[in-house]
């Protein structure tokens, strides 16, 4: 029994050995060049000290010389390498986790709010190439009254986003969504607002705190503002009245003619353009299509990039109408509206619901003034677009995109690249 305990043991530390001998861990590089590195000082060494074997004093110096700058190298780059690991699993399988994730399709995700979290849960398990472009337009809850009471720019949306992409363990995770009871003073608030909020007047610079915060986190993509400037949302509702506060437009209750942004012309970040001239994908949604995802076309720079853009361009239709905001819409009401506020060319496909919901939930929904988007794809067709009807959702106590379902299809448009 000991010697088949012992021969397991044995074959499962020669597995372990195997798997760094898989391709594109990049390691084995490294360990050559440290054992390069050290067998070059070895061979001036020995030139040295011994006269029979030495070439010239000079060259057996820089032999030796060359061979520790190379050993000091290798030995820099393993540390690099090793050190993202040890979470639980073994350091060989996160490395050849990491070096697939960092070969994914370059993704671009815009929007805000709990959709695009949803989308990006399930991106990150393909790669780690992935920018979300969120908007910042926020202005209730915790965000609005840090914003209010620290002037600067909410950090719900970023935070659930950076959430959602993070490598940390799940209690990194579930720490920064714990949000405090009525019972405290700090009722309402997310930690993880409050996390970020900390970090930008630390680093003086709300930007400079999310790559602070992505690092903590350990993001498998990056997180950025769709702008770095305080804007406000605001509607002009059919009627003619004005609604001003991205909180308070769906408390309305009145139907939309347009929305609009506070300064009028908010400059886009740099990062988030390079993101979408770079990207083999970018994506709309899912989300609140007036709070959520328009609020980042209203920028113009940022429009006019996706625009332009030689990516495939999807955009995923929500499930369900919001009270207040796409009351009775159809899919193609959803398409018009994002067309009216940016660009024809903002997309070319778009993903529509094709599963059921159970007749409970619906009638749930309605209660709450929501109900089924209309999947009339003949007309998106007729407007010039690919509809792509497909069951995305999973409807248990709410309906809400399934992010495995959703990363499937969008994974399949790279066969068309």
């Amino acid at each position: 029994m000991k010697k088949s305990s012992n021969f397991k043991e044995y074959g499962s530390w020669l597995e372990v050995l195997f798997k760094w001998l898989y391709p594109g861990i990049g390691i084995k590089r490294w360990i050559a060049l440290t054992g390069f590195g050290i067998l070059l000082i070895i061979i001036g060494a020995v030139s040295l000290l011994a006269e029979e074997y030495r070439i010239t004093q000079l060259l057996d110096v820089v032999v030796v010389l060359s061979g520790f700058i190379i050993l000091v190298l290798g030995i820099k780059r393993l540390i690099t390498a090793f050190i993202p690991a040890s979470r639980g699993r073994e350091l060989v399988d996160i490395l050849y986790q990491r070096r697939q994730l960092s070969r994914g399709p370059r993704i671009v995700a815009v929007g805000g709010g709990t959709g695009l979290s949803a989308l990006l849960l399930g991106l990150k398990e393909y790669t780690s190439n992935i920018t979300a472009i969120v908007t910042v337009a926020d202005d209730g809850g915790s965000s609005g009254r840090i914003r209010q009471q620290f002037d600067i720019l909410p950090p719900g949306d970023i935070r659930n986003c950076l959430v959602a992409l993070a490598d940390a363990s799940t209690l990194m995770r579930d720490l920064f969504q714990f949000r405090f009871d009525d019972s405290s003073e700090l009722r309402g608030h997310s930690f993880g607002n409050l996390f970020i909020t900390v970090m930008t007047r630390l680093t003086g610079d709300f930007d400079k705190a999310i790559k602070e915060t992505s690092k903590v986190l350990a993001l498998r993509g990056q997180v950025i503002p769709s702008t770095l400037n305080n804007v406000v949302l605001s509607a002009e509702h059919k009627d003619g009245s004005i609604t001003e506060g991205e909180n308070k437009i769906p408390k309305a209750h009145k139907p939309i003619n347009r929305v609009y942004l506070k300064p009028d012309q908010p400059t886009a970040t740099p990062e988030a353009i390079k993101a979408i001239q770079e990207a083999q994908i970018i994506i709309l949604g899912p989300g609140s299509l007036y709070t959520s995802i328009i609020p980042n076309l209203l920028i113009k720079e940022i429009t006019e990039a996706i625009a332009a853009a030689g990516a495939i361009k999807v955009y995923v239709c929500n499930a369900m109408t919001q009270p207040g905001e796409t009351d009775n819409f159809s899919a193609a009401e959803h398409i018009k509206a994002l067309i009216k506020h940016s660009h024809a060319r903002i997309f070319d496909y778009c993903i529509l619901n094709s599963g059921e919901v159970s007749q409970e939930i619906v009638r749930r929904y309605e209660q709450e003034g929501s109900c089924r988007v209309i999947n009339d794809a003949r007309n998106i067709a007729n407007m010039g677009y690919h509809a792509i009807e497909e069951d995305v959702i999973v409807a248990e106590d709410v309906v809400r995109h399934d992010p495995a379902k959703l990363a499937k299809i969008i994974l399949g448009f790279i066969e068309e690249l």
